[in-house]
Order: structure tokens, then C-alpha cells, then sequence
């Protein structure tokens, strides 16, 4: 009875030794994961800031009574007019275009990627309104469109983030 005894003594602490082993991995794996997550969702969240923030600078120049700005037809979208800047306006029309692919690049669901692709459509129809208008005179319907994109942008941002949602209130 004792080498049984012994056999079922070392069967036993073999199996404790295993168990504990694969729980340790297992829960190793899932701090990982955690922690990667978190590295992502931060990563994201910087991104569509930068993003926000590029937006924001860009629509204030397009607000710019100094600004100049023109617009041709865009050559593949008929109906739509493609802004150009000056060399003043020029470096905002590079950061907001740089976000803009940093922002496609983290995103994780086509959702959002969508969401970015719309508000920049959006401002930069102001931008090519703002071409052949004051300021003062931009339609109303050009900015109504426009905080509307930002609000669906902002929804799904948050929705990829896992946030909550957030009340949805005129922009501007």
C-alpha cells in the first residue's frame, strides 16, 4: 500500500504542479491582452484626438476672413469641388491629411473609418464653399452637415473605445 500510496501522492502534486503551471500561463495571457488592449485603446484615443484637433484648426482657417482659398471640380467626384489653400493655409491641409490616415490606420471598425471619411468630406465642402463665399456667407446647410458628421463621428469614436454614449447636442 505504500508504493500506491506514494504513486498517488506524486500522480497528485504532478497534476497540482500542471494545473497551477497552465493557470499561471493562462492568466499571464489574459493580462497580456488587457494590457495590450489598453495600449490600443489609448493609442486610438490619442489619434482621434489629433484627428479633432486637425479638423478643428483647419475648419478655423477656412473661417479665416484673411484665408485665401479656391476650388476646382474634383476630377472623380462629380458634383463635388476639391479645396486648395495657399502656403498659409497649406500646413493644415497637411496635418488634417495626416491624422486623417493615422486615424484609418488604428481604426478597428470599418464604422469609424467611415465616420472620419464623412467629416472630412464635410469641412472640406465648407472649405470649398468658403472659396466662393465670406465667411458670413457660408449656407447654413454646409455647417448643419457638418456637426452632423461630427456627431456620428464622436458616436462612433466613442462606440470603439467603449465608451458611453454621450448626449448628442448641436456642435459648433
Amino acid at each position: 500500500m505504500n508504493l500506491v500510496s506514494n504513486g498517488i501522492t506524486a500522480a497528485v502534486t504532478l497534476f497540482a504542479v500542471l494545473l497551477g503551471g497552465w493557470l499561471s500561463t493562462r492568466n499571464q495571457e489574459q493580462l497580456w491582452r488587457r494590457d495590450h488592449a489598453r495600449q490600443w485603446r489609448d493609442i486610438r484615443l490619442a489619434v482621434y484626438r489629433d484627428f479633432l484637433t486637425a479638423y478643428r484648426e483647419y475648419l478655423a482657417f477656412t473661417r479665416d476672413p484673411n484665408a485665401t482659398i479656391s476650388a476646382i471640380p474634383h476630377p472623380y467626384r462629380p458634383g463635388t469641388m476639391m479645396p486648395f489653400f495657399d502656403e498659409i493655409g497649406r500646413p493644415y491641409v497637411e496635418r488634417l491629411e495626416a491624422v486623417e490616415l493615422a486615424a484609418r490606420l488604428v481604426s478597428e471598425r470599418p464604422a469609424t473609418v467611415e465616420a472620419v471619411e464623412q467629416l472630412l468630406a464635410r469641412v472640406r465642402a465648407i472649405a470649398a464653399a468658403r472659396a466662393a463665399h465670406i465667411p458670413e456667407a457660408i449656407p447654413a446647410e454646409e455647417y448643419r452637415s457638418l456637426w452632423a458628421a461630427e456627431s456620428h463621428f464622436l458616436a462612433t469614436a466613442r462606440t470603439e473605445l467603449g465608451l458611453p454614449p454621450a448626449s448628442q447636442g448641436v456642435a459648433g
